[in-house]
């Protein structure tokens, strides 16, 4: 089987792209990634930033974007569906945690995208923080509750960092995901809080970054995300690739 991809997410740089967002898209291309997940447009028309992509060689491997549900939704997949992008990824809010029926409500939106994103050819992929497993509901975790209700054509982009942070094992998760797992956001730092800490180039943390990327899974992209940074984005994001690729879990193109 070959490696999962190298992709990065676009809100490590966010705060450079509305000044030079080919710029930014030819340097992450310039150490190695052939990925991006987006974080909006920027003001971009999705046909711009698609030509854009197209001239730098990287792919859109998928959107952060709201679940297309409700009076929304037909202007989020007409948009994202002329940037190309094949999968929408998005997360459901901490107080929909708190019990069940709340989970439930919250899950109405989720598996309510995955049937309108289907007539456009493209997935959604539900995206964790750490509330989904810091909260217990009748002594199971809540992620638990929400992976057996998700639509069963849903996909899974777990963030292994706020996994982490909300005390959960990453590899364990991995482990416990099966074959919807398509893609993972790859962070490192202290994992402490949510929101606070500051975070470091893959490797340099104390996330088990290896340890959940060596369990054997369906996972097709591996998605840096390196938000709240003191060091530059772009050295951080090529120790992290140089980390990831130089451990043979990732594939590399340098």
């Amino acid at each position: 089987m070959s490696l999962p991809g190298a992709a990065v997410m676009l809100y490590t740089v966010d705060a450079l792209l509305d000044d030079d967002f080919e710029g930014v898209l030819e340097r992450i291309a310039a150490l190695g990634y052939t990925g991006v997940e987006t974080y909006g447009l920027h003001g971009r028309s999705a046909a711009d930033v698609k030509r854009m992509l197209e001239r730098t060689g990287l792919r859109v491997v998928s959107a952060h974007a709201p679940f297309p549900h409700g009076p929304d939704a037909t202007r989020i997949l007409d948009e994202y569906a002329e940037l190309g992008a094949p999968n929408l990824a998005w997360s459901m809010e901490a107080e929909e945690f708190d019990d069940l029926d709340a989970i439930e409500r919250g899950l109405e939106r989720v598996n309510g995208g995955v049937d309108a994103a289907s007539a456009y050819g493209m997935t959604v992929a539900y995206h964790n923080h750490h509330a989904e497993f810091r909260n217990e509901i009748d002594g199971r975790p809540a992620y638990d509750l929400l992976l057996e209700r998700l639509h069963p054509d849903a996909r899974v982009e777990l963030d292994l960092y706020w996994a982490a942070v909300g005390g959960a094992s990453p590899a364990a998760v991995v482990r416990s995901i099966g074959p919807r797992l398509r893609y993972v956001h790859v962070k490192d730092g202290p994992a402490l809080t949510y929101g606070h800490d500051t975070l470091v180039p893959i490797g340099q943390g104390s996330v088990d970054v290896l340890g959940a990327l060596r369990e054997p899974s369906t996972l097709e992209w591996h998605i840096v995300e390196l938000e709240r940074l003191d060091v530059d984005p772009f050295l951080a994001l090529d120790e992290s690739y140089r980390y990831l690729t130089g451990h043979g879990v990732t594939a590399g193109t340098r």
